[in-house]
């Protein structure tokens, strides 16, 4: 029955083969966002927050959404959001890289990735090569996860859950991309080495 349909009405399939396209290019990102939806949320607890590199601090009775996943890692380059996060003792990235135990200083080209991104320590020590827009690319390595599913605590810098799509760079992993630190978030697209 399908095919007499289209057979009385050539123009039917041309007509769909032209909505199909303006559809996904209208929503693009709609696939993306059913495929990692938020899990739930944190209360926040404020505490002593080190608000180098613009951290955000959690504060008292405000609701924080979590993340169990991250968005499907594309084999062109996934799109990400790229955030400054110094790994040094005392820096703002709380406590040690979970993949090494370490401090890293801010010269190392070094990064956490959310935790679907992360999936489950899977990326630790491995490298990803990070692209900015203005064409400059550098290469880092896995280090930490940014943990899209706990926040608001000593172990994270009193800082809420990471967002599902967040590469967060050391000081070095922003100057070899020609970033200025003070934008505190650029997006880029991000691939396995």
């Amino acid at each position: 029955m399908a095919s007499t349909a289209t057979a009385g009405h050539p123009y039917a399939l041309l007509a769909l083969a032209a909505i199909v396209p303006i559809a996904l290019a209208t929503f693009p990102h709609r696939a993306l966002l059913q495929t990692c939806q938020p899990n739930g949320s944190i209360p926040g607890k404020s505490g002593s927050c080190n608000p180098e590199n613009g951290s955000e601090c959690c504060k008292d009775g405000r609701r924080y959404t979590t993340f169990a996943c991250s968005p499907p890692v594309t084999a062109g380059g996934t799109r990400a959001t790229l955030t400054l996060n110094s790994f040094a003792d005392n820096g703002d990235g709380g406590g040690a890289a979970s993949c090494t135990g370490t401090f890293f200083d801010d010269d190392k080209k070094v990064v956490a990735l959310s935790t679907g991104w992360f999936n489950r320590r899977s990326r630790c020590k491995k490298s990803i090569v990070i692209r900015a827009r203005n064409g400059r690319s550098v290469t880092a390595i896995v280090v930490d996860e940014c943990d899209s599913l706990h926040g608001c605590d000593d172990e994270h810098n009193f800082e809420p859950p990471c967002a599902n799509n967040i590469v967060d760079g050391s000081p070095a992993v922003w100057k070899a991309l020609g970033l200025n630190t003070d934008d505190g978030e650029v997006p880029i697209t991000w691939s396995d080495a």
